[in-house]
C-alpha cells in the first residue's frame, strides 16, 4: 500500500508500507480524505525523518474513511461504516479515556498519537482502536469529515468553551482553517463575528465564511478597530487561533469588560499585565486544546443538522501521489483547507 514519508528538511515522499490487518479491537480504514494541518510543520520541517522506535511513520493525523476489517472483538462497528477517526489513544481505562479525552490519558506510556507515536492517516489505508472511531454523518463528505477530524471541531470546542451564542460579537483572531470553522459556526450559533488577520485573502474567505466585519491587523491595531465596530466597548468574546504573542495580546485588549477569552493557536510566549489587561477588567482567560470522541461526534452532527458549509474553506484536493507537492504549497502559507482525496 502507498503512504507518504516525512525525510525531513521538508521533504515528503510517497512510498510502500506493508499490507494491514487488523489487531484485537482494531478495524482496518479504507482512507476517504486526509486532511494536511499546521501543526504537522513540526514533524515535516524537522532535520530528521518522522520514525518512531527506528520505524517510519505515516503522518496524517485528520483521517476520515470506510471500515473494509474487523478485528477480533470489535465491538459497535462494521464493515461499511463511515467513520472520522480521533488521532488520540489512550488506557482507556483512567477517567479522561472513559469521558473521551483520550489525548489526557494519565497513563503517559499509553499515550498514543495517530501521524507521530503510530501511523496516521496519509495512507491508503490505516489501522485504527474501535474507542477512537466516531461516525462520520450519512449527508457529511469525507473531505468535510476529514476537516472536522482536527481543525473544525477544536473551534467548535473552543466556542462551547466560550459559550457563544446570539448576544456576542465574536472576534476570531486568525482565518486559518480553524478560525474559518470558528467563524462558520459561531454564525450558525447566531453571533456575529469580527474576522481579525493581516492577510487580505484570509480575510476574503472569512467573509465569505460569514464574517459580519474583517479586520486588517497589519498596522497593529485590531483593538482599536474592534472597539470602533462595538460601540467603544470591544468584543464580548475572542478566540485566538493564530498562536502568536501579538495577537494573545491584541485578543484580550479587543475584548470587553466581563468578557470572555479563549486561547487555542499553539506554541510560543506571551507577556500580559495581569492587573489592567485581565483583573481590573474582569475578563474571564479560557484555554481550549482540541476536543474529546463525544465532542467530535457533536461537531459532525452540528455540522450536518446546520448544513454548515464546511466545504467551501477546502481549496487544495490532490492524490496520495501528488502528496509532496500539496505539503510543499501547504508549507509556503497558501491559504484554506488541503486534504488528501481517494475516490
Amino acid at each position: 500500500m502507498r503512504g507518504v514519508a516525512f525525510h525531513g528538511n521538508s521533504v515528503a515522499e510517497v512510498i510502500d508500507f506493508p499490507d494491514l490487518d487488523p489487531g484485537p479491537e482494531q478495524v482496518l480504514v479504507k482512507l476517504r480524505s486526509s486532511g494536511l494541518c499546521g501543526s504537522d510543520f513540526s514533524r515535516y520541517r524537522a532535520n530528521s525523518p518522522n520514525e518512531h522506535n527506528g520505524q517510519l511513520m505515516r503522518p496524517g493525523h485528520e483521517p476520515c474513511g470506510e471500515i473494509v476489517a474487523l478485528g477480533p472483538n470489535v465491538k459497535g462497528l462494521q464493515v461499511g461504516d463511515r467513520i472520522i477517526q480521533h488521532h488520540y489513544e489512550g488506557c482507556r481505562e483512567c477517567d479522561y479515556c472513559l469521558t473521551g479525552w483520550q489525548q489526557l490519558c494519565e497513563v503517559t506510556d499509553k499515550k498514543l498519537y495517530y501521524g507521530g507515536s503510530m501511523h496516521g492517516g496519509h495512507g491508503d489505508y490505516m489501522l485504527a482502536h474501535q474507542s477512537t472511531c466516531v461516525t462520520l454523518p450519512d449527508d457529511v463528505e469525507y473531505e468535510v469529515g476529514a476537516y472536522l477530524a482536527c481543525g473544525a471541531s477544536t473551534a467548535f470546542q473552543a466556542l462551547k468553551k466560550l459559550e457563544v451564542s446570539g448576544l456576542d460579537t465574536l472576534a476570531v483572531f486568525g482565518s486559518g482553517p480553524v478560525g474559518l470553522a470558528a467563524t462558520m459556526f459561531a454564525t450558525e450559533m447566531g453571533a456575529r463575528v469580527i474576522a481579525v488577520d493581516i492577510a487580505k485573502k484570509r480575510l476574503k474567505m472569512a467573509a465569505d465564511s460569514g464574517a459580519w466585519a474583517t479586520v486588517d491587523a497589519s498596522n497593529n491595531d485590531a483593538p482599536e478597530q474592534i472597539r470602533e465596530l462595538t460601540q467603544g466597548h470591544g468584543a464580548d468574546a475572542t478566540l485566538e487561533a493564530a498562536g502568536l504573542a501579538a495577537t494573545r495580546v491584541a485578543a484580550v485588549e479587543s475584548t470587553r469588560i466581563f468578557g470572555r477569552t479563549c486561547l487555542v493557536g499553539e506554541g510560543g510566549e506571551v507577556t500580559y499585565q495581569p492587573t489592567p489587561h485581565i483583573i481590573h477588567r474582569h475578563l474571564t482567560m479560557l484555554g481550549s486544546w482540541t476536543f474529546s470522541t463525544f465532542g467530535l461526534a457533536e461537531a459532525a452532527r452540528f455540522t450536518a443538522e446546520r448544513n454548515v458549509p464546511l466545504g467551501s474553506v477546502i481549496t487544495s484536493r490532490s492524490t496520495i501521489e501528488e502528496a509532496p507537492k500539496a505539503y510543499e504549497e501547504f508549507s509556503s502559507g497558501a491559504p484554506g483547507k488541503f486534504v488528501i482525496n481517494w475516490e
